[in-house]
């Protein structure tokens, strides 16, 4: 963990410390100098970016200068002696020599090394919200030339001012629940978007130096501030030249939050269902990188019925490959295909990429991934870290991603969206339901950097009967609607989650009294279908669909039909194996689901009926 007050140094700025002083002793830039392989900030200024930079031989006249000594004579009068009375003087002319320096100017071929920059591709601006990395730069007339990575793909040459230098973002303001049974805390790296050096790369988070200023809170040597009282807290976080500032609170009330879970579930007459788990070994798809470009994939679910076409599913988008460079074993580094959850607005897709096994870890951070879906063909997406799309091409589908920075998520599946921001509940599942706060993370797609955090928790009369929540869907910027599963009951429970300002009130509107799969398998995803008012539940295999009652189309809670996929054929007869559901989304009618390996977003159909 982070060590507060030292200012550690990682072994990353030591080695680009070295490689600054090897350059900085050597007069040979011909070649480049090697760095670990960082993330580098953009930052707002704009400059051009080259397919490369070359020092090359190049012949020169040179202007030429030399002094010669060159001898002339001029005529002179000279006073001769007096010959007559008359006091007149007689003059003679005479001739001197004398002696001037000239300078003679010539010109001769003069071999010479000159940096000269190749073809210039496009703006650092295109790149502002990429996933952009280096590994290498240049040195020309005392600046530094880093070759970049944009979203995986190898670019070109930039001018490192293109780079935020020695800057700290973080979220300006943290909103804390008064819980007195939180054992854990606020991690006060959640509120950092990012920290750099003074060349632009990323500053591992454990290497800043993050101080509290408060009279009633403190943070603890490993970087967590307590919310078991109230009070108001400065965070101060530095490295280098780099600080910013945030402001935490920890809301007065120590009641908020405490409601009934007192609905009567629905019971149903469900069969005993089993299904595999990602701990069962999941598949990988045999579809090829050609199949992913050329067309989509049609499948049916077989429904409750036995209906064996009760859903017709449609591939709408095949995700990147990776959004990195080759070599990103740093997790800050790498953006991982790993998608764990996604929604959906309008147009507007978001993901949450972690990845593999980092879900399962308590301090689980991934990348968010922005998609503009309305400017690109859904088939090509997954060409974008190669050369197989032409550069322009290309260009224009990076103008229409944005990767978000390093951040917390969670297990990644709680994700929704509105017009202008994305909501991310970070909650860690493997928790066993404890009475600590539960993490409400909120991303401006506009530059998909966290603006605010806020806390919140739920229990059922007192901390002794938690609720917490690992799948919820975001319905507007003031509500949730999340799910529960009350395992020693064996029932689901449905809540929805208020906000006011900064305060959060909860409600029960609904339980299904069934676990839906007998052995314990986990929820792939959950969402609510606006239109025709119902949830849908995903478990690898099958998808449940629950009467939500929120606006009197349906029966609160009401087992209204299941489908299952785990015998899924396509049109073509080509079976999926067992490929993992990682998220649903809903946006008016539609209904969305996800699979892993390769990451496939399918449009489900015909599943109202």
């Amino acid at each position: 963990m982070r060590r507060f007050a030292l200012g550690m140094m990682t072994s990353a700025a030591l080695m680009a410390g070295l490689a600054s002083q090897v350059q900085a002793s050597s007069k040979d830039y011909s070649k480049s100098t090697k760095t670990d392989l960082v993330t580098k900030i953009m930052g707002n200024k704009s400059y051009q970016v080259y397919s490369s930079l070359k020092l090359e031989e190049v012949t020169k006249k040179v202007k030429t200068k030399t002094k010669e000594k060159k001898k002339y004579t001029v005529k002179k009068k000279v006073a001769v002696k007096k010959k007559s009375k008359k006091g007149k003087t007689k003059y003679k002319t005479v001739k001197q020599v004398k002696y001037k320096w000239v300078t003679k100017t010539a010109y001769k071929n003069v071999k010479k090394k000159e940096w000269k920059f190749g073809k210039k591709l496009t703006t650092s601006a295109d790149f502002r919200y990429a996933h952009v990395q280096s590994k290498s730069y240049k040195v020309k007339g005392g600046k530094r030339y880093y070759y970049i990575y944009v979203d995986g793909r190898p670019v070109g040459y930039v001018n490192e001012k293109a780079f935020a230098l020695s800057k700290a973002n973080v979220v300006s303001q943290v909103s804390l629940v008064n819980n007195p049974s939180d054992s854990v805390g606020f991690n006060a790296e959640d509120a950092i978007n990012y920290v750099t050096d003074q060349h632009g790369s990323l500053v591992d988070n454990d290497s800043v130096e993050i101080s509290c200023k408060s009279a009633e809170l403190n943070i603890s040597d490993t970087g967590y501030v307590s919310s078991r009282k109230a009070g108001t807290a400065v965070l101060t976080f530095k490295y280098g030249k780099a600080k910013a500032t945030s402001k935490l609170t920890v809301r007065e009330d120590a009641k908020e939050g405490i409601s009934s879970a007192d609905v009567t579930p629905v019971k149903t007459d469900l069969p005993e269902i089993e299904t595999w788990s990602a701990r069962d070994g999941a598949s990988s798809s045999t579809i090829t990188s050609k199949d992913a470009v050329s067309s989509s994939h049609k499948y049916w679910a077989t429904n409750m019925s036995g209906n064996a076409k009760g859903a017709d599913i449609e591939t709408i988008f095949y995700h990147p490959a990776v959004l990195s460079a080759p070599g990103s074993s740093n997790l800050e580094a790498k953006v991982s295909s790993s998608v764990q959850g996604l929604d959906f607005y309008d147009n507007d897709l978001v993901t949450s990429n972690l990845d593999l096994g980092q879900a399962d870890n308590r301090e689980a951070r991934g990348h968010m991934v922005y998609y503009n879906m309305r400017k690109v063909k859904k088939y090509n997406w997954r060409l974008i870290p190669s050369k197989m799309l032409s550069f322009n091409t290309w260009l224009s589908y990076i103008k229409n991603i944005k990767v978000s920075p390093y951040m917390k998520l969670g297990h990644g599946q709680s994700v929704g969206s509105t017009k202008k921001y994305v909501y991310v509940l970070a909650n860690w599942n493997r928790s066993k339901n404890w009475s600590n706060s539960q993490e409400l993370i909120r991303v401006k797609k506009s530059t998909m950097e966290i603006d605010k955090i806020w806390t919140f928790k739920v229990w059922n009369g007192s901390a002794k009967y938690p609720r917490i929540f690992l799948n919820a869907d975001v319905i507007d910027d003031n509500t949730l609607l999340a799910l529960f599963h009350n395992a020693s009951k064996h029932r689901y429970e449905y809540w929805k989650i208020s906000r006011n300002g900064d305060s959060f009130k909860a409600k029960e509107v609904g339980a299904t009294g069934s676990d839906l799969i007998s052995n314990s398998a986990e929820v792939q995803g959950f969402v609510w279908n606006s239109a025709y008012d119902v949830y849908y539940i995903a478990f690898n295999a099958y998808l449940f669909k629950i009467g939500a009652g929120l606006d009197g189309k349906t029966d609160a809670g009401k087992l209204l039909n299941y489908y299952k996929f785990d015998k899924l054929l396509n049109y073509r007869k080509f079976h999926t194996g067992r490929r993992e559901f990682e998220g649903l989304s809903s946006y008016g009618p539609e209904l969305y689901v996800n699979l892993n390996h390769p990451t496939e977003t399918l449009k489900v159909n015909h599943i109202t009926k």
